[in-house]
């Protein structure tokens, strides 16, 4: 027989599926080690960390593009002074803490603002190579540690020019939440910049200051593993086929003080999209590490883990009753068919068939009983032929035992999969959950607001290189901004009569002056997308405005994290301006707590609008939600945009919701296994029996003409052939018969 045919291979599949089902339900379900720390706290510092890593790389690439992209618009128009240059730069961007414009051939400091930037760094290999020009990071006499920035200035006839601008690399501005730290790593474990740590100067008792000396040390501690982790290759830091954050991120669980655990996430700066030009903060080798200490987990409950060693032994008792009826009803009586029909194939008629009791099983039997009697001509045979009494009988077909196993197995599967560790409305959430929604809300608000700032400003510098250009060059101008920066879909620009100039991108929107002009402002109410219009004045042409239109699905790129939830930003009247996921321009949120949770963080408290965030359980469901809106410097400040997020609780990796999860995916699993191996029986073992059956009983009755063809290479088929060669048997006994009846008797017309 093949290894897979026949009635066994899937009654012992369904054994083996079960008691690995039972040890997985043990596992799962049963009694696990007591974590110190959830899970779900674990994930948020990792996302917290990715958070911190994307915002400063788009920092720093930021800087880099905005100092390549003036270095190159200046170097194309006429020669300008270098204090007109820094000037102008620090009148456009706020983001560098020391200017220098320095003569390549002299060495010679044309211009400095701002700190002092040293040069003893600069040398042949910063200024040649396949790595010219590119960010360096370069330690002050101070101590402190900052990203040098170089782009080249070049006119003809005159001599070459370089415009360094250094940046720290501290953290990016995080709302941090009261006792969350993070720092900016070097490889090898160097801390280049922390935040978090300035509470330092309002302790007031030895156990606190004890307490922040203690947190120093397991950031640098922390700081140092998450180092040797970025080192290795993204793609082999994650599980196969994982995606999500694009470079290499994880968790670390530090010591313990007082009663609390230092939780750390960290992440290394990588680019937004591998697929795209690469990014040059993720060449740099640092990473972003965040850091919380956390109240120790409670044990879990010890009896809801008893459910789940309760739940493996019923299900093997249970399954132990499911094979026993498969055996008894099915496995059995097929066996029993297969050696009487191949016993009565090979000639032994002696000895009567043993009939099983039920089910098609027994038809064939019956018929193979009045087949051995047709081919022994017993002479009861035609009488046992005209009216067998078994076949009278009501027999149970071969779909009962397979409903009745199914039924035992559901009886575990359904209450299991539907009724045990339900969850409910009073779960309890951490609410270290609470909070990191609501900082990572006020993150991604900051991130959106500084985006915006960031858009104004290129106008701003933008806008000062073309005041002078006729159409030709500021549209040959705006083409290479457009090409630079993927936020825009449109660049024009706006006389004082409202005729559009120059022009470059997607059709542009109307612009309408106003008597107070407004940096960015929102449009296109009605139509199917909201416009985000960002202006500046163009320098030298009186009334003319350069216009950027800002893409939506450039705002939706910066909503969307992991971990979040849905993120939606909404305008003063609580309407959608841009979402993480699908939506309509200017819709309502979806609920009202999230419409009373808006307003509420846009109440003026002290110094201006704060962020908020609650739980919301309705029903069985939990909902955490947070809203920040815009605040801090820049022309978007005062916008009136909030940024909104919610998800459900369930998403949280919390050992009620896993156990849950957990409970319905044995349930699940269990209807699988009940569904295959039982449909395999049915498949490969009734359906055939009904059919042999039906044939069997026409070949008792005298069709000795039809012939049986086995379709399997298993006991089933070995059946068939059996009765196909009793069916030849019988032709081959009436032909004698017929050719004794013809034949005169012995004897007769002899004298």
């Amino acid at each position: 027989m093949p290894l897979l045919g026949g009635i066994r291979p899937p009654i012992a599949i369904l054994c083996v599926l079960i008691l690995a089902l039972a040890g997985l339900t043990a596992k799962v379900l049963g009694p696990g080690k007591n974590t110190v720390v959830s899970q779900a706290v674990l994930s948020s510092q990792q996302y917290f960390a990715e958070d911190g890593a994307i915002a400063l790389r788009a920092s720093i690439d930021e800087r880099v593009t905005d100092l390549e992209r003036t270095a190159t618009a200046l170097s194309s128009g006429d020669p300008v002074e270098p204090e007109r240059i820094l000037a102008d730069l620090s009148q456009a961007y706020q983001k560098w803490t020391g200017t220098t414009v320095l003569d390549l051939e002299s060495g010679e400091v044309l211009a400095a603002r701002g700190e002092t930037i040293p040069l003893s760094w600069l040398d042949k290999s910063v200024l040649s190579g396949d790595q010219a020009l590119t960010p360096r990071m370069v330690r002050l006499e101070t101590g402190d540690v900052r990203l040098m920035t170089m782009a080249l200035l070049d006119w003809q006839d005159r001599p070459q020019q370089i415009l360094i601008a250094s940046s720290g690399l501290s953290v990016p501005a995080l709302n941090l939440g009261p006792f969350r730290s993070m720092a900016v790593v070097a490889q090898g474990g160097e801390i280049l910049g922390t935040a978090g740590f300035e509470r330092a100067a309002a302790l007031n008792s030895d156990q606190e200051r004890k307490e922040l000396a203690f947190l120093h040390k397991q950031m640098s501690r922390l700081s140092e593993q998450a180092s040797v982790r970025t080192e290795q290759h993204p793609v082999r830091a994650k599980e196969p086929g994982a995606r999500g954050y694009p470079g290499v991120s994880g968790t670390l669980v530090g010591g313990e003080y007082n009663g609390r655990v230092t939780t750390a996430g960290y992440a290394s700066l990588s680019s937004s999209d591998p697929e795209e030009k690469k990014s040059v903060a993720a060449g740099l080798g640092l990473t972003v590490v965040a850091m919380l200490p956390v109240v120790m987990q409670e044990a879990t409950e010890g009896e809801r883990e008893l459910f789940g060693l309760a739940a493996a032994g019923v299900l093997i008792l249970l399954g132990l009753l499911a094979v026993v009826v498969l055996w008894t009803a099915l496995q059995r009586p097929v066996l029993r068919l297969f050696l009487e029909s191949r016993r009565l194939a090979r000639g032994d008629l002696t000895r009567p068939v043993s009939v099983p009791r039920w089910g098609e099983p027994a038809r064939i039997g019956q018929a193979l009983e009045r087949l051995r009697r047709q081919l022994r001509d017993d002479e009861d045979g035609g009488a046992q032929d005209a009216s067998p009494p078994a076949r009278r009988k009501i027999l149970i077909g071969g779909r009962g035992p397979l409903v009745l196993t199914a039924v035992v197995l559901l009886l575990w599967c359904v209450p299991v999969g539907l009724l045990l560790n339900r969850t409910d409305g009073s779960v309890s959430v951490p609410s270290t959950m609470v909070n990191d929604q609501r900082e990572r809300t006020d993150l991604i608000a900051d991130r959106l607001r500084r985006a915006l700032n960031e858009a104004q400003a290129d106008l701003v510098s933008t806008s000062q290189l073309i005041g002078a250009e006729d159409t030709a060059g500021a549209e040959k101008a705006l083409k290479a901004v457009l090409t630079q920066h993927t936020r825009y879909q449109a660049l024009y620009v706006v006389g004082e009569n409202g005729e559009v100039g120059a022009r470059a991108g997607a059709d542009p929107h109307a612009w309408s002056a106003e008597e107070e002009p407004v940096p960015v402002r929102v449009t296109g109410k009605g139509g199917k997308q909201p416009v985000i219009q960002a202006a500046a004045p163009v320098a030298g042409q009186k009334g003319s405005t350069l216009v950027g239109e800002i893409r939506v699905e450039f705002l939706n790129s910066l909503l969307n994290r992991p971990g979040l939830g849905e993120v939606r930003v909404v305008d003063s009247a609580a309407e959608t301006i841009a979402a993480s996921d699908g939506f309509l321009a200017f819709e309502k949120l979806p609920r009202r707590a999230l419409t009373d949770l808006v307003r509420a963080g846009n109440v003026q408290v002290g110094a201006g609008p704060v962020e908020n965030a609650l739980f919301l359980r309705e029903g069985k469901g939990v909902t955490v939600a947070a809203a920040a809106p815009f605040s801090g410097g820049g022309v978007t400040a005062d916008i009136g945009w909030t940024v909104v997020s919610w998800q459900d609780a369930q998403r949280f990796e919390i050992a009620a919701y896993e156990r849950e999860d957990r409970s319905i995916l044995a349930g699940m699993l269990g209807f699988a296994a009940v569904i295959l191996c039982l449909g395999w029986i049915y498949l490969v073992v009734v359906r055939p029996l009904r059919a042999i059956a039906a044939g069997a009983e026409k070949l008792a009755d005298g069709d000795l003409k039809t012939v049986l063809y086995p379709r399997y290479q298993d006991e089933v088929g070995a059946v068939v052939r059996s009765l196909e060669l009793l069916r030849q048997q019988a032709q081959a006994h009436r032909l004698n018969q017929t050719r004794r009846l013809a034949e005169p008797p012995s004897g007769v017309g002899r004298r």
